[in-house]
């Protein structure tokens, strides 16, 4: 194989890859801007799209926020308010990117769009250095235990490209960071309005001698986040067809959340702990051999075992915690208070159970790290740490070791509506 059809075939094995990004920061950072540009330079911007937000544009230049702040109210003020989705692909991978707020009143949100994130970049204004809610959102991207970490120091331009601010600003965030379990922590000096540095290198900071954002984003290794050891496959649906051509066909349909699934493997069923074999596995483009997270496959045992939504599949020799008492750490998400005794629906990958709260340990100051442990609530936005007692035992993992067996949403009974989400 020569030179040029290996560099083809590692460019469309890695464009496979699919990378999960959340950005966070201070107030008029400039997320938006960054995000605009990510998508004009990659050329994921139509011409109708790019013309639109350029009559809407106020000012001498084309505000690429616009791409991304789509309501009225965030148009009006200049703010991100909700989490804004964008997709976009580059001939190496492709990229979800959520646009999270910054206010404090949404840190809700902010959790929302780092909670299935691979990488967080946190901006920080050149001009202003690192504020209270850069901290928070380094904090809340080191709590949900987001694997990689870019600081971006934006407006690099209003402060004349200079090589000192960034580094001031580098050597903080690295002292602060130290304090946190962040693995990967990477600083790029960006100018997001100019486009210095997001997709090409700067001619302007020639001091800087690492690499673009994009290219960055586009190398950063994360197949080794994933946990390939603790097979863990929740049932989402079982499948029996009972047609002419399928008569006997009993199958359950899931998301392989970690671990790595073979034909012939022995399997543990939970909650009943019968074990049995893996008979086939169906995906949509047909049987497999094996099957790995992401991928949503339809699980054939060889015997007939009581199965159904809700239930797991794992390894005998590296099940996970079978348990009714859960310790966590929640961030509350609406107005009434979360208090002692207070009675809610948990919902744990696939399975929903009652759950009451026992007690309510602390509430976690995101700024200063510090535990109030005479709060004894947590209201709108608030963190803390929480035990629960569920009807029924779930199986779980610890959040650090496992993310898609270590978290669950509490939702209100009355409502239906998500109150809160929880990390093991």
């Amino acid at each position: 194989m020569s030179t040029l059809e290996a560099a083809a075939v590692e460019i469309a094995g890695a464009r496979k890859d699919m990378l999960r990004i959340a950005t966070a920061g201070s107030v008029d950072d400039g997320k938006s801007t960054l995000i605009g540009r990510l998508l004009y330079d990659s050329k994921a911007v139509f011409e109708d799209q790019y013309e639109a937000i350029a009559r809407a544009s106020r000012g001498d230049h084309v505000d690429l926020s616009l791409l991304t702040d789509g309501l009225r109210a965030e148009r009006e003020q200049g703010i991100t308010i909700d989490v804004a989705y964008r997709y976009f692909t580059t001939p190496r991978r492709t990229f979800v990117l959520a646009d999270t707020p910054g206010h404090v009143q949404y840190t809700r949100n902010m959790v929302t769009g780092a909670s299935t994130a691979d990488l967080a970049i946190v901006l920080v204004d050149a001009r202003k250095g690192m504020l209270e809610q850069s901290r928070r959102h380094a904090f809340l991207a080191s709590l949900l235990r987001v694997p990689h970490l870019v600081v971006a120091v934006n407006k690099m331009d209003l402060v004349g490209w200079s090589e000192g601010v960034f580094t001031a600003i580098r050597d903080e965030f690295t002292a602060f960071a130290a304090r946190l379990d962040v693995p990967e922590v990477t600083v790029v000096p960006i100018s997001a309005l100019a486009g210095d540095n997001v997709v090409t290198a700067s001619q302007n900071m020639p001091w800087y001698d690492g690499p673009s954002l994009l290219h960055h984003l586009e190398h950063v290794e994360v197949a080794s986040d994933v946990n390939h050891t603790d097979l863990r496959f929740p049932v989402q649906y079982v499948i029996r067809p009972q047609s002419e051509a399928h008569r006997d066909y009993r199958g359950y349909a899931g998301t392989v959340a970690s671990g790595v699934l073979h034909v012939g493997d022995a399997v543990l069923v939970l909650p009943s702990g019968r074990t049995t074999t893996v008979a086939g596995i169906d995906s949509p483009s047909g049987p497999v051999e094996r099957a790995f997270p992401p991928m949503a496959v339809t699980v054939r045992l060889a015997d007939d075992v009581d199965v159904s939504r809700g239930d797991l599949l794992c390894a005998a020799d590296t099940a996970p915690t079978v348990t009714q008492d859960l310790e966590a750490v929640v961030c509350w998400m609406t107005d009434e208070p979360l208090r002692d005794r207070r009675k809610l629906v948990l919902k744990h990958t696939t399975r929903s159970v009652r759950a009451v709260v026992r007690s309510v340990h602390h509430r976690l100051d995101v700024n200063t790290l510090d535990h109030d442990v005479e709060a004894g609530e947590l209201g709108l936005n608030d963190i803390g740490r929480v035990t629960l007692r569920t009807t029924q035992p779930l199986f779980v993992d610890d959040y650090a070791s496992n993310r898609a067996t270590g978290r669950f949403i509490l939702v209100d009974e009355a409502t239906n509506a998500t109150v809160g989400a929880g990390m093991l």
